[in-house]
């Protein structure tokens, strides 16, 4: 894939994150057109893959997707309700693993992702990274939520 294109996709998923309360977010219609779906009806079943997904890894769906509704405008000058999805930077990622990867979009936001777990000034950590050549680039880092320590401490004391 281009450099240029990488960097534009890159730019796109970047640009359109939202953040409230400092808590970084993403809406599913907005990512839907960014990832290469023209419908919103074909992309609420990737949004469903990856709900399950997210269930069947041991996440409360809740914590990672939320539904909403937006007001919208029309071509005729009036407003409508429609219904939208807030995205973590989980639930981005599921559902880009679970999108269709005929579409450069999926491609792009399929690369090899990588999550490690670890400890940090005595506080457990999740940090999220893809390598680039011989580097790691960090994209995100955490602290993890009290269901996360708990699962993770387990499997630190187990070895």
């Amino acid at each position: 894939m281009e450099k240029q294109l990488i960097a534009q996709l890159h730019h796109g998923f970047e640009n359109v994150a939202q953040r409230e309360d400092g808590v970084e977010y993403w809406y599913a219609r907005e990512l839907q057109s960014l990832l290469g779906y023209n419908e919103w009806r074909n992309f609420v079943l990737v949004i469903k893959k990856a709900i399950q997904a997210c269930e069947n890894s041991g996440y409360a769906m809740t914590d990672h997707f939320v539904d909403v509704n937006k007001m919208v405008s029309l071509g005729s000058g009036g407003r409508r309700e429609v219904d939208d999805v807030k995205l973590a930077r989980y639930a981005r990622y599921l559902i880009a693993q679970n999108g269709d990867p005929r579409k450069t979009e999926i491609a792009f936001a399929q690369k090899k992702r990588t999550i490690a777990v670890g400890h940090l000034a005595g506080r457990m950590v999740i940090v999220g990274y893809v390598k680039r050549g011989n580097t790691k680039h960090i994209f995100s880092m955490r602290k993890t939520n009290a269901r996360e320590a708990k699962k993770y401490q387990k499997q630190f004391e187990e070895g």
